[in-house]
């Protein structure tokens, strides 16, 4: 890494030396056929390999030494132009234009591996047209007309792609555990404790080159994912040399200037994490201590924590985003070099007032109403904290080889309050009042260094070393419980708990490739390897409160909390004190090892493309638990599995517009460590526990997929998809029901089957008298049944998660420095919670509970920018404009007296996300 900083600043310096004696060519690439910019074009002076990319609007300019030269401009599927007795003049522009045409002939194979630049919408359909793999994506250029600010903005505009508590993704009606997400070529460690998933808020908007979802199995890619395979990638070598500076304001309508109620915070907390404040000072020992220690216990009563329990108001203003990229490419010797390094940080506020919050018992049918079990109403105030930085580094040599080095960098931190009214009614009524302090921080690094080798015009070599932190720190999660009585609201349970994770994944890579020429035929070899070693560490502290009523004043435990009862005074081994609950079988280490290899051959048979091979994959998983509460007693648990994955991508075009694709292939979903660990944690929001299941088995999947694709002319696309998968062994989140009290938990069905269709559109308006506008459109029709054995208490269902549609889009326009937007999206009901069927002998529907369902929900966004000149953007946009509220409902059945089925619906979570409005300026030095 040294040595690339070094050499990216010589190249600097002797870049500003020769400027003097060099010239600029700039100039247009378009698309003969369709008179459009080619976005994504290499233009090259071969002879110095000096060399630009186009931009979005088919711009390019380089800088080259006076003299004449040849240019040589390519794109993928597009015949290569060439230019010569291009004459530069020492400090003078010189302007050079050209127009491509399409190859006729044959398409060959373009894996994910060797796309070129796709920040683009031509050039990444470009890539899709060409890959063998069945694939949709997303290019910068789309996310700068959106205006989505992170990754699970943007995703959500690819088709079969929902997004589950605004950063979770579904695709193809599969939960998060289902897919698999790569950023720049590299696995990423799950961001969250308790599931194996990727928090796609975390990656800003601003350093996304694209993303791609590849949607059928290949002998390259890892087995472990059914929906969708992500494929992140940053910004990559720049297009020209350019600093933007962003700044923007952003206002919530039922959040800003109204009262907003929150704890007091650390000083960093505005950065993404806690300094401390929230920690468990030295006092309190490492292990589970014993309260009749009077001295240690008082001690640690009163020095061993934050013991400031005030909640204070406050009237938010606009919520800020800033954010900085810096882009560098220089050119020392033969070598090119280019830099791009981006920092950003948001920090935003986030109010549900009044959100309904409340859970079911069996359907009450001899009065016809719903029998609660739980019934609250929740304020919740929430503070985000988003910091980010990236930094990547390529070197261009002249050998046709390429090595990059890169790194991003992102911090999540969230303070949030949450005061809950309501009731209880299980073993009997119990009118109570909550409160939940809740600090949670999340840190990904991802970094890899890899290099691309053609050392022959029929072989390459890449190869990838990569390594990748994730923690989730949650200190002094406090919690406090009152409930009435016949003197009012008074103590029942406070408790304060602090628990951390940490994830280091190291991985290493290499595939090689070799084109043979067998008379007419050039069938494309393919090898690699794949190594992967993760390791997770998860420790948790519990703590309890409390009193002894004789040595406090009378009615103390009807005090306020934070205000009367948590007073210095009364902390002491003999009043109000704090008992060590920590549990050593909440704790646990794991580490898993992934070997892989793959054989594949890629065969090019006139309009036929054959993409085939296996891959081979053993992973060796550990868990170690804790087996008693406080001792170091432990056990190991094992899971292995050596698998071989045959898969298959058949490609026939028709012509060069039009082309028809077949997959099929066998794919895995494995156990996670939480999921099988003995771990209980208590979730605020389901007021229910988790835990895991030693028991569970990975799932296996065989994957269908056909799809037939149509490419009007450069930048369109139209596309129709069909696919089948079948499970084996599904694992499904449920639960264990004790009288009203959950336990949720990971269990394996027998079997499911997922099917559905997908619709793709992306096209110009031009053949209707709109040339200005464009249309995007994506949709999505999804079925799913989970199949359960006859003794299981669950009940054959969709898929957690699933959707039985999707609908995305947008109408585009873009005239001169003007652009806008009005995008449109819909999911239609989906399972995230599911029920219970009563399979006793002479069982009816009047024992069931109901699945719970989110229902569909019509988000309409509007957004704008206009460009002054050529160095500065504003753009505003309105979020959410209907504000339509986020609704849970249940649908519980039973038979009246005539016999007859009848069917009610009850409301279980419903608020109000509010309506978002922003304004951002954006200045390009």
């Amino acid at each position: 890494m040294r040595s690339i900083i070094i050499g990216t600043i010589i190249g600097i310096v002797c870049a500003c030396r020769v400027w003097s004696q060099t010239g600029e060519i700039r100039g247009l690439v378009i698309d003969r056929a369709a008179g459009e910019p080619m976005a994504g074009a290499t233009v090259m002076i071969e002879s110095l390999t000096i060399g630009a990319i186009t931009d979005a609007d088919g711009h390019y300019q380089l800088q080259a030494p006076a003299g004449v030269h040849t240019l040589t401009i390519k794109f993928i599927s597009y015949n290569t132009v060439v230019l010569t007795d291009v004459t530069v003049s020492a400090g003078k522009e010189t302007e050079v234009n050209a127009a491509m045409d399409e190859a006729l002939t044959g398409i060959s194979e373009v894996t994910v591996y060797a796309v070129r630049k796709m920040h683009s919408e031509v050039a990444l359909l470009s890539a899709m047209k060409s890959s063998a793999l069945i694939l949709s994506g997303v290019s910068a250029q789309q996310i700068a007309k959106t205006q989505d600010r992170d990754a699970s903005e943007v995703i959500r505009r690819i088709p079969g792609i929902s997004i589950v508590d605004n950063r979770f993704i579904i695709a193809r009606g599969l939960a998060q555990r289902y897919n698999n997400v790569w950023i720049n070529n590299n696995a990423v460690p799950s961001s969250e404790a308790d599931s194996r998933a990727f928090s796609f808020d975390m990656i800003p908007s601003g350093q996304i080159d694209n993303i791609m979802i590849i949607k059928s199995p290949a002998p390259e890619l890892p087995a472990d994912f059914t929906g969708g395979f992500v494929k992140i990638a940053t910004k990559n070598m720049p297009d020209v040399n350019a600093l933007q500076v962003s700044y923007g304001l952003n206002l919530n309508s039922a959040t800003h200037f109204t009262d907003f109620r929150h704890a007091d915070g650390s000083a960093t907390d505005r950065l993404g994490f806690d300094n401390g404040l929230r920690r468990l000072r030295s006092v309190v020992p490492g292990e589970r201590f014993d309260a009749n220690n009077a001295t240690l216990t008082t001690d640690v009563t009163r020095n061993g924590f934050n013991n400031n329990w005030a909640i204070r108001s406050k009237r938010p203003a606009a919520d800020q985003r800033f954010s900085l990229m810096l882009n560098r490419s220089v050119r020392t010797g033969p070598v090119q070099l280019g830099l791009v390094a981006a920092l950003n940080h948001s920090y935003t506020h986030l109010t549900y007032h009044d959100m309904r919050n409340a859970r079911f018992g069996v359907y009450n049918k001899q009065e016809d109403k719903p029998l609660y079990l739980y019934n609250y109403t929740d304020n919740q105030y929430a503070i985000t904290a988003k910091t980010g930085a990236m930094l990547n580094l390529i070197a261009l040599l002249p050998d046709n080889s390429r090595i990059e080095l890169r790194n991003i960098f992102n911090q999540y931190g969230r303070d949030r309050y949450t005061h809950r009214e309501g009731w209880q009614n299980i073993s009997s009524l119990y009118n109570q009042q909550k409160d939940e302090y809740y600090y949670n921080s999340r840190g990904t690094y991802t970094g890899q260094l890899s290099g691309t080798h053609e050392r022959a015009e029929n072989s390459k070599l890449d190869w990838t070393i990569g390594y990748s932190y994730a923690n989730k720190n949650q200190p002094d999660r406090r919690q406090v419980d009152l409930e009435e009585d016949t003197g009012g609201y008074g103590m029942n349970n406070i408790v304060r708990d602090f628990n951390r994770l940490n994830e280091h994944m190291y991985s290493a890579a290499a595939n090689y490739h070799h084109t043979l020429r067998l008379g007419t035929l050039a069938p494309t070899l393919k090898a690699g390897l794949y190594a992967e070693y993760r390791t997770r560490r998860y420790d948790t502290r519990y703590f309890l409160y409390k009193l002894n009523p004789l040595n406090l004043p009378p009615g103390f435990e009807y005090l306020d909390v934070a205000t009367e009862m948590m007073r210095p005074e009364y902390f002491d081994a003999d009043k109000l004190f704090i008992a060590d609950a920590s549990n050593k079988t909440n704790n646990y280490a794991g580490t898993d090892l992934l070997a892989c290899g793959y054989l594949a051959f890629n065969l090019p048979l006139g309009k036929f493309n054959i993409y085939a091979g296996v891959r081979y994959e053993n992973n060796a998983m550990r868990l170690t638990n804790y087996t008693t509460l406080s001792t170091d007693a432990t056990e190991t648990l094992d899971y292995k599995q050596p698998d071989f994955f045959p898969s298959a991508n058949v490609t026939y075009h028709f012509d060069k517009r039009h082309l028809l694709r077949f997959a099929f292939g066998k794919s895995i979903n494995r156990q996670e460590f939480r999921e099988v660990s003995p771990s209980t944690y208590y979730d605020f929001d389901l007021f229910s526990f988790v835990r895991g299941n030693k028991l569970l088995q990975p799932a296996y999947i065989q994957n269908l997929d056909l799809r037939y694709e149509i490419y009007p002319s450069s930048g369109e696309l139209i596309s129709l998809a069909l696919f089948y998968k079948r499970f084996t062994n599904p694992i499904e989140w449920t639960y264990i029901d004790a009288g009203g009290s959950y336990t949720f938990t990971f269990e394996n069905a027998d079997k499911a089957n997922n099917y559905g269709i997908e619709l793709d559109l992306k096209k110009s308006l031009d053949f209707v008298g709109m040339p200005d506008f464009s249309l995007a459109f994506n949709g999505a029709l999804i079925k799913s049944i989970v199949i359960f054995e006859h003794n299981s208490l669950e009940h054959n269902r969709p898929m957690q998660g699933q959707s039985p549609y999707l609908v995305n889009t947008g109408l585009f326009y873009q005239r001169g420095n003007l652009n806008a937007a009005l995008m449109y999206n819909v999911i239609g009901k989906r399972i995230v919670g599911i029920g219970r069927s009563d399979n006793s002998q002479g069982g009816t529907i009047d024992n069931n509970v109901p699945d719970m369902y989110e229902t569909p929900r019509h988000a309409v966004d509007l957004s704008a920018s206009y460009k002054f000149g050529k160095h500065v953007e504003l753009s505003a946009g309105i979020r959410d404009i209907l504000m339509q509220p986020l609704t849970f409902k249940q649908y519980p059945e039973f038979i009246d007296e005539a016999g007859n089925v009848c069917r009610r619906e009850q409301t279980t979570k419903e608020y109000r996300p509010g309506r978002h409005f922003s304004l951002t300026l954006k200045i390009n030095l």
